[in-house]
């Protein structure tokens, strides 16, 4: 008998030892389940694009955009309609009628988005107009890949601000309020940068909408038709001569993107939000 009873003993140990297993596996799988429940509440909440899924972006797009673009509505069932009834005219008079009907359905579609897209940037400019950083929003439809932008690098006491952009186009400095100041704030930003950019180009564009001056919604198109003058990997290089300058500034006391109206917004701004 006492042979035994080590082995019914071990027996015991193995059964507790499973079940305190399957228990912590059971808890592990309920605290992973609430954190999922915890990050879709936070993302159905969230304002920030990354958060959302394609169709609430969709959606959120179409709320702005008609707030500054009333017609829009039509504009998109226009886009949407027009293509699946010239294809429906043409599929009559060649007895095609469903064929060509769904090629102008699929052509349709796409063409409603374009609008929609395109009609949201404008939106974008006219909601951000006048606003002091605003030149941030042209930036930052820059293609990600050959631009990399950088907000506010430099500013004066009244507000006005140089932003930089790095790409084929080599270093870009755009200068952001009043003229007369900003190009004294630009030309001593480019001094800077020639200082160690050496021979790359480093061009200086004033933002506005006096004439001769580039308007917010123009500033990207502006940037992006600049002469090429360096290949990515002369690019690469530039960049990283540029943090040598950056890691010696002084940061700035000015909040991320176009500057909110009211003082509740600043003040978020200011904590970084």
């Amino acid at each position: 008998m006492s042979s035994t009873q080590p082995q019914k003993k071990s027996r015991a140990e193995v059964r507790q030892a499973v079940n305190e297993a399957k228990q912590r596996a059971k808890e592990l799988e309920n605290q992973q389940k609430a954190a999922r429940k915890a990050a879709k509440e936070r993302r159905r909440k969230s304002n920030n694009p990354a958060d959302m899924g394609t169709f609430r972006q969709i959606k959120e797009a179409y709320k702005v955009t008609k707030e500054y673009q009333p017609a829009l509505p039509w504009m998109l069932l226009g886009a949407f309609v027009l293509p699946i009834v010239i294809g429906l005219l043409i599929g009559w008079f060649v007895d095609q009628m469903l064929w060509l009907g769904l090629l102008g359905l699929f052509v349709g579609l796409p063409l409603a988005m374009f609008v929609l897209v395109n009609q949201t940037k404008k939106a974008t400019f006219k909601r951000y107009a006048g606003q002091t950083g605003s030149a941030e929003v042209a930036l930052s439809m820059l293609p990600k890949k050959k631009w990399l932008s950088t907000p506010a690098i430099a500013a004066n006491r009244q507000m006005d601000a140089v932003h930089r952009t790095v790409g084929p186009a080599g270093i870009v400095l755009i200068g952001e309020g009043e003229p007369g100041r900003v190009r004294q704030l630009l030309a001593s930003e480019a001094k800077k940068h020639q200082k160690i950019a050496y021979e790359v180009p480093v061009t200086t564009v004033v933002m506005g909408e006096r004439e001769g001056l580039v308007p917010l919604d123009k500033l990207a198109d502006h940037i992006k038709k600049l002469p090429k003058k360096l290949q990515s990997h002369e690019v690469a290089e530039v960049r990283s001569r540029l943090k040598a300058l950056d890691s010696i500034r002084p940061k700035l006391p000015m909040p991320k993107g176009p500057v909110p109206t009211s003082m509740k917004g600043m003040r978020q701004g200011m904590r970084g939000r």
